[in-house]
């Protein structure tokens, strides 16, 4: 039974150890986006020609024949070059292969510039004109991220599909520091429906949850806390951005709703509990401040009782130098329950990071937690040298 539960948290362990690189980048995108795509926008930006075409006519393949399509140019939003004569409006374009559709229906048709008088056409696009305007009108890809995202910012859930999902991307893509100015901009009102909305994608809750504890109120807030505790047996894509933006609005006394409803009660499902531990580390990053550092840390610790999550949280702390936990990580390493390998090394890890640790310039006094971690790698040493020496060699903090 035993050796089963640990094959299982072992397993576990490795999925999350995956998860926990894909979901918070501290320097790169939104924090609690899905990943970022290419947008419309940067496609449009490479390309050397941009089309608006309607679909004139098709034949189909045979074995004869590849197949061919035939688009008539109704607008030219980027020329290749003035020599390019065949490309002006109300010219017929051919590609090959056939695409099927009827007469009039629009398409995006964007183009590189091979030589004079050579285009490469990329398949086309469905549009309407509404989409295609929405493509060709937004700032340049070198404009003020202010006022790229002020724009896409008013096409967050457009009623057509392919613009809000797009819309949506641009603010993925955004670092974080690139949001927050546009707090007072954020639609407050359209947020607190698109968090507890079905019809919302459930990939784009964790940037609105973001976005409204960047804006929101007491009232939010008691939405979002709503949302959060409401019971949940499966996986809720986005609830840890809304786990933060709550925590945000809330403070200290909205992480004791967390840690009640999310960290001490053994009967919620894990991924409420991973998502929960997933807010705590983005706010370390992305909190200023809103809560203090030994409550982050101190909230952290509590997850040290969960096995499937320990190797992660040990990584956690000793990345926030928490190195108050020195003598209870000697008392889980090889314990019941917390004999697995990904654990073990990550004890080892963080009594190698602790010992590291020392004050910029030196200083007459060794802190307390190099010896006691040089005492306590001495320890792990003696004990499991074979783990110790894997670790030293392909192991480090990251």
């Amino acid at each position: 039974m035993r050796q089963h539960r640990s094959i299982f948290l072992a397993g576990l362990s490795l999925l999350l150890a995956a998860l926990a690189l894909l979901l918070p980048i501290p320097a790169g995108a939104c924090p609690f986006c899905s990943a970022p795509s290419l947008t419309l926008g940067e496609q449009y930006a490479r390309a050397d020609a941009a089309l608006l075409v309607q679909w004139v006519s098709g034949e189909m393949q045979s074995k004869e024949r590849l197949g061919s399509t035939t688009y008539e140019i109704v607008q030219v939003a980027r020329s290749p070059g003035k020599d390019a004569k065949a490309i002006e409006k109300g010219k017929k374009i051919t590609l090959e292969r056939y695409r099927a559709a009827k007469r009039g229906d629009l398409f995006l048709l964007l183009g590189s510039r091979l030589k004079a008088d050579t285009v490469e056409w990329g398949s086309p696009l469905d549009v309407t004109a509404e989409s295609f305007n929405y493509i060709v009108d937004a700032p340049a890809a070198d404009a003020k991220p202010e006022k790229r995202l002020g724009y896409y910012l008013k096409f967050l859930e457009n009623r057509d599909r392919m613009v809000a999902d797009d819309a949506y991307a641009e603010f993925a893509n955004a670092p974080y520091k690139e949001i927050v100015p546009l707090a007072k901009q954020f639609p407050r009102d359209s947020l607190r429906k698109w968090i507890t909305s079905p019809e919302v994608p459930a990939t784009r809750l964790g940037l609105y949850g973001l976005m409204l504890g960047l804006c929101g109120n007491d009232d939010d807030a008691a939405i979002m806390q709503a949302k959060i505790v409401e019971n949940s047996d499966g996986f809720r894509l986005g609830i840890e951005g809304i786990m933060w933006g709550y925590l945000m609005l809330t403070g200290e006394n909205g992480l004791d709703t967390i840690i009640k409803s999310k960290i001490e009660d053994k009967k919620v499902a894990f991924s409420e509990t991973f998502a929960a531990m997933q807010a705590l580390r983005n706010l370390w990053i992305y909190g200023d401040n809103r809560i203090p550092a030994e409550r982050l840390k101190e909230t952290m610790r509590l997850l040290l009782e969960r096995p499937e999550l320990t190797d992660l949280v040990i990584s956690d702390l000793a990345r926030w130098k928490d190195w108050s936990i020195q003598g209870r990580l000697m008392e889980l390493y090889g314990a019941e329950d917390y004999d697995i390998p990904s654990i073990k090394r990550a004890i080892v890890r963080y009594m190698m990071a602790s010992v590291k640790d020392v004050p910029a310039g030196g200083g007459e006094k060794t802190p307390k937690h190099v010896t006691e971690g040089e005492k306590y790698l001495k320890q792990l040493r003696d004990r499991d040298p074979k783990m110790v020496n894997e670790v030293e060699r392909y192991f480090y903090l990251q």
